[in-house]
């Protein structure tokens, strides 16, 4: 099991023991009713707008992407308001008309020319710290504004099309992990409104994604939903 997918696997384990578990009577209780009612759960899609694309470079309409967080919530006393502080996963994909070519510690990514393919994409996972002021009024109208830092912890590109690596007709399927060359920490504001479980959200990214020695300075603006059932 690669590593992005263990710790998935961990933080899926740890939101279900503390959330979705059965109200079995055991001897020891070690999380009360009146915490369990704090802690809520998201899990969501969102698309990546791509922003400071180069000249020449195509993105994809959609960049899908999928999301999943839980949060500890503190009310502000007896008030609609609290703030809330959680951990989660982001997994942001660009689709574009580029492949990469090199090893992980010199990352280089050239124009797709005169070669077929059916998909070129770079993924990034991000181990993220949201942090959110919100607002739940009696009506389960819901508004959350707030900020998140990432840390990609898994990032790799992936081609499939023409092989042009040993100039077969054969498909090539090839990926490349652990890119050196993209920026570690992801940050920036987030926005959230909705109507009891479902909630519309979007982040903007004010890092770039590559480093400044790449010469590209591209950042997602990330638009989706969120649903939240606890």
């Amino acid at each position: 099991m690669n590593p992005f997918k263990k710790i998935v696997f961990s933080i899926s384990l740890v939101m279900l023991s503390g959330v979705i578990l059965s109200p079995v009577k055991v001897q020891s209780q070690v999380v009360n009713e009146a915490t369990k009612k704090r802690v809520s759960i998201g899990i969501g899609l969102f698309t990546d707008i791509w922003m400071n694309v180069p000249d020449g470079m195509k993105t994809r309409t959609i960049n899908q992407g999928v999301q999943v967080n839980g949060m500890y919530n503190m009310p502000f006393g007896k008030s609609n308001l609290s703030f809330a502080i959680g951990i989660g996963i982001s997994v942001h994909n660009l689709y574009w008309n580029y492949r990469f070519q090199g090893d992980s510690a010199s990352f280089q990514f050239v124009k797709i020319d005169n070669l077929g393919y059916k998909r070129s994409k770079l993924t990034l996972p991000y181990l993220e710290i949201p942090l959110e002021f919100r607002l739940k009024t009696k009506s389960k109208f819901a508004l959350g504004v707030g900020f998140k830092v990432g840390y990609m912890v898994y990032s790799h590109a992936k081609w499939v099309g023409d092989d042009y690596l040993f100039t077969t007709n054969n498909t090539l399927k090839v990926s490349f992990k652990d890119i050196q060359n993209i920026e570690k920490f992801a940050y920036g504001p987030t926005l959230r409104v909705g109507y009891k479980w479902f909630h519309v959200n979007a982040y903007y990214s004010l890092s770039s994604v590559f480093q400044k020695d790449s010469g590209v300075d591209m950042y997602p603006i990330s638009i989706g939903f969120l649903l939240m059932p606890f």
